[in-house]
């Protein structure tokens, strides 16, 4: 099972219309033993409530045929072995996604004729998010994280994981003896060359550096358009930034072996070098806003804002992380009317307005209350 980051183009995906039911699934799982041995248990009670609701609802073979994968699911001990801190599961005809999340989410199992994608929004547009890539000359890993966690991430089909992956027949054969002298996983080795060996070692670096820079930013850096800190020795950091056209690789590197630190310790230097350019970028889209906001291109009232999003004039819109309007909006011929209501955790205006704002091709940017630049939970510029 592919456990890849949600992108935007996955959201896309759900966003678009589908045959229902469509089922969306959400609960806090556990990293370690023993909690982690009580959320199959839990999972399986959801399930059985979501099947009787969804029989109710939709017919039984309708029902069925989005209910299965989900069932084969609660049998994956692999799985349930292997989970994060929460989980987002998506079934509807022809499309079945599990993600593994690095922030506890609430439990909620809903079939509907629309996916319910509240918190996988609160997830994929905080700004906190990155990735590093951990580079030598042989093999490559990624992980991605926030402020607080990074984990391992499986890479995405088509993209090498080792110079012999990469290069295959055209990599040079082996005329060398190579003997380890404390060194880690990825180097510190001390080499015996023989002839010509070090200047075809390094071609064959050029060579893998690149098959790995154009991997990456094709089914990584792009679809997710995360910043990307490569973590290597010192001198690897040249060559491959010689040969990168990766956009959202970032100048400033970490420059040790990622197999001598752990996840922590990797989390805390990765995030020194996030944060700043975070700031930055906070800074700019506050600024844009109240420039537009004086302009008359710019909003913090949800109600002009929904309906802007309606008429797809919204380019950028802040929603204030954590934040929760109760209600949801109707779709008319007038534009949208907000419908709101008393039960927190029947729908939420905010995550309504942005679910318009990314289905009308606008972005949305999910930051923490001090960075908003208004007091109402949203801001939002206009195109004209």
């Amino acid at each position: 099972m592919n456990f890849a980051a949600i992108t935007p183009d996955d959201m896309q995906l759900f966003l678009q219309e589908h045959q229902p039911p469509c089922i969306s699934v959400y609960m806090p799982t556990h990293r370690r033993h023993p909690e982690n041995q009580q959320d199959p248990i839990r999972y399986r009670n959801m399930l059985k409530s979501l099947g009787e609701s969804t029989i109710l609802r939709y017919s039984a073979n309708e029902a069925e045929a989005v209910l299965a994968p989900l069932r084969k699911l609660a049998n994956d001990l692999d799985f349930w072995n292997h989970t994060w801190d929460g989980l987002g599961i998506f079934s509807a005809v022809g499309v079945f996604r599990v993600y593994r999340l690095q922030r506890p989410v609430s439990e909620l199992a809903i079939a509907a004729n629309s996916f319910h994608l509240t918190p996988m929004l609160r997830v994929l547009q905080s700004v906190d998010r990155y990735q590093v890539l951990s580079l030598n000359r042989k093999e490559i890993r990624l992980f991605e994280g926030d402020r607080h966690t990074l984990d391992e991430v499986e890479l995405a089909p088509g993209v090498p994981r080792t110079i012999t992956e990469a290069l295959g027949d055209e990599l040079t054969e082996p005329h060398q003896t190579v003997a380890s002298y404390g060194g880690t996983q990825f180097g510190s080795d001390m080499r015996h060359s023989h002839g010509g060996r070090a200047e075809e070692e390094e071609v064959d670096e050029g060579r893998f550096f690149r098959a790995v820079d154009r991997a990456i930013r094709e089914h990584h850096s792009r679809p997710s358009g995360l910043p990307l800190i490569v973590a290597a020795l010192t001198e690897y950091h040249s060559a491959f930034r010689q040969v990168s056209h990766n956009p959202f690789l970032l100048e400033k590197g970490i420059e040790v072996d990622a197999s001598a630190l752990s996840k922590e310790q990797l989390c805390e230097r990765a995030w020194a070098i996030v944060e700043p350019a975070l700031e930055k970028r906070l800074s700019k889209l506050a600024e844009d806003f109240e420039s537009a906001h004086t302009k008359g291109l710019g909003s913090d009232d949800v109600a002009v804002v929904a309906n802007a999003a309606a008429a797809s004039r919204v380019d950028s819109l802040l929603v204030e992380a954590d934040r929760r309007l109760p209600g949801r909006l109707e779709n008319g011929s007038g534009g949208v009317t907000l419908l709101h209501l008393e039960d927190p955790h029947v729908d939420d205006l905010l995550d309504d307005v942005a679910e318009l704002v990314l289905s009308r091709g606008g972005k949305v940017t999910v930051i923490s209350a001090e960075q908003m630049p208004t007091r109402t939970g949203i801001a939002a510029t206009f195109r004209y």
